[in-house]
């Protein structure tokens, strides 16, 4: 078993008038937020209903599903209020440079 290596999926230019972007990892629709100067990388799909996150507010290191009030976790992906019950997988971010790479966190056989 191995971890995935990182991919390049952004560069931080990307985020000089937007505090996200949507990207895609390993065929999955991923959000990638700033909050300051830290990154965060979560699967871009409400647990709940199926439904993407991508204009969900973000408060307190939280991201809000914009149908339902949903709120997720956006460090580890845990589901936070009812509707949803189930977490988002999040990703493993690093910035190297002014390249921003990730990885699933998931392990692989």
């Amino acid at each position: 078993m191995q971890i995935p290596d990182f991919e390049e999926i952004a560069s931080v230019d990307e985020f000089d008038l937007v505090d996200r972007i949507e990207v895609f990892l390993e065929d999955t629709p991923v959000l990638l937020i700033r909050v300051n100067d830290q990154y965060f990388a979560i699967e871009d799909v409400c647990t709940h209903d199926g439904q993407p996150l991508t204009n969900g507010c973000i408060e307190e290191g939280q991201i809000v599903c914009p149908r339902h009030g949903a709120r997720f976790d956006l460090s580890t992906g845990k589901a936070l209020c009812m509707p949803a019950t189930k977490a988002i997988q999040t990703f493993e971010v690093e910035v190297r440079g002014r390249k921003i790479f990730a990885r699933s966190k998931k392990i692989t056989d």
